[in-house]
């Protein structure tokens, strides 16, 4: 393609040297930093690099997509292909696919789609941001929105992908608005670790279950998906007042869960409700006159989903080595950072000869 640049976990190829050059910078950088924030240190060098092929032009939507495999706890063959301008890719596509390959290297098991592509889609640009979040409002109002209790099973790309990249990364905001990538990082290995994604989110964000959750975030979107206001920082204290406020523990942070209050009225079995702020529609399924159903919305004219089994586990703080599965046979996984939002193209794929 041209030229080649090594660097200690990737090998990148790009038609110019200088650009190879820096993108290998850039890319060693992102995979530590990132390693950092989110897991709390920076990783070992994989066993082999991943080898890079970059697209760059100044018409190129930015887009690409990262393969790798997993098989008895171990992750590898690492190949990323991604395009873009020179911009968004270093700001944006390169994050995006890195932090993917961060969270396997951690949990070397696949995650759930929503959450995978919620993180990754929460290191790009803001302008890459405010996409997502402009396409959230327009798939609520079409009925494409995903109820929580559906979302949280998905294990491969939907065909409709692009509301379940939509709302992933907008639930990922909301709940890295609480906590931060670690405590998100916590979260994912707690509902990994049995299967209990209800309890994990009771767990670590004190709130009883993705019904709960869904309402919440809801609320959060309706007001506009408002970041937190920011900390102000104290006035230095008077010498005098020195060793008082040693001693004193710090304000805990304010919980920023959005409570909604429990409907009073009753609505028709299919009844759907518009949601004045933001003018978003969300569609109920039938349910009891009146009840509310705990899984919330659901696509117009879509069957109404089973209710999700749960099994309980105790916390995790983090996923041991030993928690991983063990496949059967190595799995192939692909994730894809769409270009245009009308053409993704993901899969995921047992690895070929496998079982």
């Amino acid at each position: 393609m041209g030229a080649r640049v090594r660097t200690p976990n990737f090998i990148i190829e790009t038609p110019d040297p200088e650009l190879a050059q820096q993108f290998g910078v850039a890319a060693e950088k992102y995979r530590r930093d990132l390693a950092v924030e989110w897991l709390g240190k920076a990783m070992p060098n994989w066993s082999q690099p991943c080898f890079t092929t970059i697209e760059v032009g100044p018409r190129l939507s930015p887009g690409g997509a990262t393969t790798f495999a997993f098989d008895r706890g171990e992750v590898f063959g690492w190949r990323m292909t991604i395009q873009g301008s020179q911009e968004r890719l270093v700001d944006s596509v390169l994050p995006h696919e890195i932090l993917h390959t961060v969270l396997a290297s951690h949990f070397r098991r696949p995650l759930p789609r929503w959450a995978d592509e919620g993180a990754a889609s929460s290191v790009e640009h803001v302008s890459e941001r405010n996409k997502h979040r402009h396409k959230l409002y327009e798939f609520l109002r079409t009925g494409r929105g995903i109820a929580f209790n559906r979302m949280f099973a998905i294990k491969e790309y939907p065909a409709d992908i692009m509301p379940l990249y939509a709302q992933g990364h907008s639930l990922a905001t909301f709940l890295l608005q609480q906590g931060g990538p670690r405590k998100y990082v916590n979260f994912l290995a707690d509902g990994l670790q049995g299967g209990d994604w209800s309890g994990a989110i009771e767990r670590q964000y004190g709130v009883g279950g993705t019904g709960p959750l869904q309402e919440s975030w809801l609320a959060w979107v309706k007001q506009g998906s408002p970041m937190p206001a920011p900390q102000k920082t104290p006035a230095a204290a008077p010498a005098a007042e020195t060793l008082a406020v040693v001693d004193r523990r710090p304000r805990p942070q304010p919980n920023l869960i959005y409570r909604v209050p429990k409907p009073t009225v009753s609505y028709a079995p299919g009844s759907v409700i518009a949601a004045e702020t933001s003018g978003l529609v969300l569609v109920d399924p039938p349910s009891e006159p009146t009840k509310l159903p705990d899984s919330g919305w659901r696509p117009a004219g879509s069957p109404e989903s089973p209710p999700a089994v749960a099994t309980a586990s105790p916390p995790a703080s983090s996923l041991p080595a030993s928690s991983s599965p063990a496949f059967s046979s190595p799995v192939r996984s692909q994730l894809t950072r769409p270009q245009p939002y009308q053409c993704p193209s993901p899969t995921v794929s047992p690895w070929p000869g496998g079982g």
